[in-house]
């Protein structure tokens, strides 16, 4: 086995959270925080924290590693150069993640607070960069507005400071179905997939075809499909209700005032990556952020990922993100 390969992957790590209250009053006694860290040991490199999305987990590089193509040794997010730590948010259902019993008294804050707590107990009182895409990057957002001098680059991708109307909207249906169907992860994950691709994404992939072993069936209706029952075999439903309900409930604002007042006192460097086709975290949310920071005289940056493949560009154009990684991990 490549010895890289062997130092970057050092397994779970385990944090006890104790005596944890959700902000809705939840109460737990413990709660197990599980991470992992790839590359340089924590403490003798640069710290990055990176937040997984909704299906994902702390494996972000190495074998399964879901962003390989960004995070490893010579990746933009090197892992010769970096300590790489990723949590695995409570009830994400992988390794030994414990099970939330009831998701709807959660909120994207209390992971972040959790986060938080656990990069405290590690003593780590300064990061060199958080980055966090989709949910992980709303979780992330929570996690500046709560400590906003930890880190000191925040790359945001394919995400928001808050949960849009259109992502409520879209996080209710999700709920609907995962509460209603007889198949719920499986029927959620074909209306989710909607959300990530684009109809110009469709086109080009599918453009009308039949499937070659059933002509009652187009291709893009045995791609869905294919996708929900694949996502049946590795998720579990406690965990996709936790983490629809975290991507309901982004909003750094909740009872703290407008985004001007929370981001005030936020030292990090913003660095937003969208996407043009994005149709769930829309460039223009993005966009309208980005020059809300900058007139209030902060260190942001707003860089967009041309693509037909909307929200999961991220994770299909790589060559257009390494570029834009490189300009902060490479500087």
């Amino acid at each position: 086995m490549d010895t890289n390969f062997e130092k970057a992957c050092s397994g779970y790590r385990y944090i006890d959270i104790l005596d944890f209250s959700t902000l809705s009053g939840e109460h737990y006694k413990e709660i197990r925080l599980q991470y992992q860290v790839f590359g340089q040991e924590l403490g003798t490199a640069p710290l990055v924290v990176v937040n997984h999305a909704l299906t994902g987990n702390s494996q972000v590089m190495g074998e399964n590693g879901w962003w390989n193509e960004a995070i490893g040794y010579g990746k933009p997010i090197d892992a010769q150069r970096y300590s790489i730590l990723c949590f695995d948010v409570p009830g994400n259902g992988y390794g030994a993640s414990m099970l939330i019993q009831n998701p709807y008294k959660w909120v994207a804050r209390d992971v972040a607070r959790i986060f938080l707590q656990g990069l405290e107990i590690l003593n780590i009182s300064k990061a060199f960069a958080l980055v966090g895409n989709s949910v992980g990057g709303g979780i992330a957002w929570e996690m500046i507005a709560l400590a906003p001098k930890l880190f000191s680059h925040f790359v945001a991708v394919a995400t928001d400071w808050k949960s849009s109307d259109w992502i409520i909207a879209n996080s209710l249906i999700q709920e609907r179905i995962l509460e209603a169907s007889s198949q719920p992860m499986h029927d959620a994950r074909l209306h989710a997939m909607l959300c990530y691709r684009s109809p110009q994404s469709f086109k080009i992939k599918f453009n009308r075809t039949l499937h070659h072993e059933n002509q009652s069936l187009h291709n893009v209706e045995t791609w869905l499909l294919h996708h929900g029952e694949k996502l049946e075999k590795r998720f579990s439903l406690a965990a996709y209700k936790l983490m629809n309900q975290l991507v309901k409930t982004i909003d750094i604002t909740k009872d703290r005032g407008n985004f001007e007042q929370v981001m005030q006192s936020v030292e990090t460097q913003i660095h937003i990556i969208g996407t043009n086709s994005d149709l769930y975290f829309v460039p223009e949310e993005n966009i309208e952020t980005h020059q809300l920071l900058q007139k209030m005289g902060k260190q942001s940056t707003y860089q967009e990922i041309k693509s037909i493949h909307g929200h999961d560009a991220f994770l299909i154009e790589y060559q257009q993100l390494d570029i834009f990684l490189r300009e902060i991990f490479f500087h």
